[in-house]
């Protein structure tokens, strides 16, 4: 999906009547789009006549078609099925819009701090590592190696740990996602960021990332096993 397909389909969802000439034009020369455009009318139809079963109740009763009124369960039952069908229809639409991955974010707030990219052996002070750790309930052992960064980051609405670990030359970024989730363990390349996401199952996903042309993905495998092995959680 090209990026002109991800503004149009944002741009139908915020207003699927817009009679953009843009807009028009791309759905015109894009088969993708065009179905996309296709399944939100019939999304749109659906929630029409979902809600003109309890529109239409009234009307019916105003012309002394009352014998043919409904029963009140069967109406709602109706109302509910119709509704259960829009929400699916919405969801997959929704879908069909890519959003920012988490490790593309990741990546992304990697620019904000470059700083803490610096080998040095020089540790973070045992109280400013736990104040970090606090609002992640949890806290570190020893075995995670010499934790040379650590400070609590926004990101994706919420303060997480952002730690550099040593590990022999190279420092290796670890971030701490308690909020998030992930189903699998995820490699990655991405702007000069190599790295895995790796879950936790019950306490979010962890991130861990190294940089340059020689990073090897193989150390922050290496690293994510260690530092989650030397996790303990308290609360």
């Amino acid at each position: 999906m090209t990026p002109r397909c991800t503004d149009y389909r944002r741009s139908m969802l915020a207003d699927p009547h817009s009679e953009d000439p843009e807009l028009r034009a791309h759905r015109a020369g894009c088969a993708e789009c065009a179905g996309f455009a296709d399944r939100l009318a019939i999304f749109e139809a659906r929630i029409g006549r979902a809600m003109r079963l309890t529109q239409d109740e009234p009307a019916a009763a105003e012309h002394g078609l009352a014998g043919r009124r409904r029963g009140p369960a069967v109406r709602w039952l109706a109302l509910a099925a119709s509704l259960c069908v829009a929400v699916g229809a919405a969801a997959i639409l929704w879908l069909a819009v890519p959003r920012s991955s988490l490790a593309r974010d990741v990546v992304a707030h990697m620019a904000e701090e470059p700083q803490a990219w610096r080998s040095t052996d020089v540790a973070v002070t045992a109280d400013e590592l736990a104040a970090v750790l606090h609002d992640a309930h949890m806290r570190l052992e020893p075995q995670a190696g010499l934790v040379s960064y650590a400070n609590s980051c926004a990101f994706r609405g919420h303060e997480v740990p952002h730690l550099v670990v040593q590990d022999g030359r190279n420092p290796v970024t670890v971030m701490i996602l308690v909020h998030e989730n992930a189903a699998r363990p995820v490699n990655f390349d991405e702007g000069g960021y190599r790295g895995v996401i790796v879950p936790m199952p019950g306490h979010g996903a962890l991130a861990v990332l190294t940089r340059g042309a020689n990073a090897d993905p193989a150390e922050a495998q290496r690293v994510a096993a260690r530092v989650q092995g030397a996790i303990v959680w308290t609360g």
